[in-house]
This record gives structure tokens, sequence and C-alpha cells, in this order.
């Protein structure tokens, strides 16, 4: 269940991408030069694209409950979990609790 409401936080970066495609698309109304106009409706698009991109990874979020990056996240725990069991098995940094380092004062 709270898998599919981490969906619904898609929301909030949308409406944040989509707020700065505003503000670009309202600056090129007062640009004269062409090749600046190109370049903010090209960056327009892409801020519009990668708003879709969010919403519909959130709408699948939602509609499935999995995320897609959960899959990832848990391959990297487990690697790095491996490291860290092979560096403990190599003895290097295993103390035995017998031999404990002396401190100095």
């Amino acid at each position: 269940m709270l898998a599919r409401l981490v969906g619904l936080f898609a929301i909030v970066p949308t409406t944040l991408i989509l707020t700065v495609s505003f503000f670009v698309l309202f600056a090129l109304r007062k640009v004269d030069g062409k090749s600046l106009k190109v370049f903010g409706y090209i960056l327009a698009a892409l801020l519009w694209a990668s708003a879709l991109l969010l919403l519909s990874d959130g709408v699948y979020t939602l509609a499935t409950g999995r995320c897609p990056m959960k899959k990832m996240m848990h391959r990297r725990a487990m690697s790095c979990a491996g490291m860290m069991d092979k560096n403990m098995m190599d003895g290097q940094t295993m103390m035995d609790k017998g031999k404990m380092p002396e401190m100095k004062r």
C-alpha cells in the first residue's frame, strides 16, 4: 500500500518542472534573438518530456505498486553486503577477541 502512495509524490517534481517551463516560455515572449528563441523552445520541449517521464513513472508506480528503483536498490545492497562479507573473511579486518589493541595514554 505504501509503495503505491510513493507514486503520488511524482506530482511534486512534475509540477516544479512544468512551472519552470512556463517561465521559460514567458521569457521567450520578451526575447528578440532568433537563436535564443529556438534554444528556449528546445529547452521547454525537454522540460515537458522530463515532466511526462516523471508523471508516467508515478502513474506506473500507482497502478502496479512496484517501484522501478526498488529492484536496483536491492541489487546494490546485495553487492555491498557481498563486498563487506568478503572483506570480513579476509582476516585483515577481523580481530581476535583475546587480542585487543593497546591504548596509549
